[in-house]
């Protein structure tokens, strides 16, 4: 039985027809999304094996269990890779920030959302967010696969070893900070405006137990859009007046530390769904992302990883490679 016949048996064993379903969103890994129109709503995800919906099933009952918005699952195939949830509609906030409206009431209603995921306990299943592995994924995707895109050899050990001990030193706030649910996705294409004003969450699977700072350096530092840096300054203010369990200092610290880390991996995750996965749209957001990790360099709490970074690598080379295009 081919994909499409299970899916046409799962949405039938589930009282769906399989003629209303269309095509609606993909994002960056290999789960595609179907809109089920008629009486009663609902989106498909559709997570062919090796993807595995069952962190998502536990981190929606997680969430859902402290109030916060998220998709109610109406039916799943663990099995499969097939979960059908509640449809919350197309008011992403992407759309509404790319259309022009006013970002402060989104902002502020992701903080606020932010705020109640991070102040709970994390399950202690969740995998680990930490240094040592924000660390690694950044070393992956930018010595694995941006290096040889861009000078055509792999780099040398020299380079690997001096960047990082660099991430190692600048990452240094996160490893002793404090510890919770991280979203590790939680950017406008992930949220949206529910009716009531609140913000429902999707694509959570990925979440893991970090530093609180790297979920707000993905909100207002998004690679995908620019958000007005009096809008960024005021959400994070706004978060700070909500945590003042924090030393604002030291989050500050990690906040660039995160911004750092998170930009540079993303740079170079362009590179490798543009050549490992045949996505070549992604490499759009190169120019933004390269420019944001150059804006979080110029920080002092980034001062290993700049440092590092123009070791080996010229300013003027910091971006798509040349030869890939979007």
């Amino acid at each position: 039985m081919n994909r499409d016949d299970l899916i046409a048996v799962f949405l039938a064993r589930n009282g769906y027809a399989p003629s209303d379903a269309e095509p609606l969103a993909q994002d960056a890994s290999f789960r595609r999304y179907l809109r089920i129109r008629g009486d009663r709503p609902a989106v498909l995800m559709d997570a062919p094996p090796p993807e595995d919906v069952r962190p998502f099933l536990r981190i929606a009952a997680h969430l859902r269990g402290l109030g916060v918005l998220v998709p109610a699952v109406l039916a799943a195939d663990e099995t499969q890779g097939l979960v059908l949830e509640e449809d919350f509609g197309d008011d992403l906030l992407s759309v509404l920030l790319d259309r022009g409206d006013n970002p402060n009431p989104f902002l502020d209603a992701a903080v606020d959302a932010l705020v109640v995921m991070q102040r709970a306990a994390p399950p202690d299943w969740l995998p680990a967010w930490d240094a040592p592995m924000m660390s690694s994924t950044a070393m992956g995707t930018l010595f694995d696969w941006w290096w040889p895109a861009q000078f055509g050899t792999p780099a040398p050990d020299a380079a690997r070893d001096d960047v990082a001990a660099a991430l190692d030193a600048m990452l240094e706030p996160v490893a002793t900070g404090p510890k919770c649910f991280v979203h590790r996705d939680y950017f406008a294409g992930n949220l949206l405006r529910l009716p009531n004003g609140q913000t429902g969450i999707i694509d959570f699977q990925g979440a893991a137990i970090g530093h609180p700072a790297y979920d707000l350096v993905s909100l207002l530092q998004d690679a995908r859009r620019d958000i007005p840096e009096a809008s960024r300054s005021r959400a994070l203010d706004r978060y700070l007046a909500a945590r003042p369990d924090l030393d604002p200092e030291k989050f500050r610290a990690a906040f660039t530390a995160c911004a750092a880390q998170r930009h540079l991996r993303v740079a170079c995750q362009w590179v490798r769904l543009a050549r490992r996965d045949s996505r070549p749209q992604y490499l759009a957001y190169g120019p933004r992302t390269w420019r944001l990790l150059q804006d979080a360099l110029s920080e002092p709490a980034a001062a290993p990883l700049a440092a590092a970074l123009d070791r080996w690598i010229p300013a003027a080379l910091r971006g798509n490679p040349s030869g890939l295009a979007p």
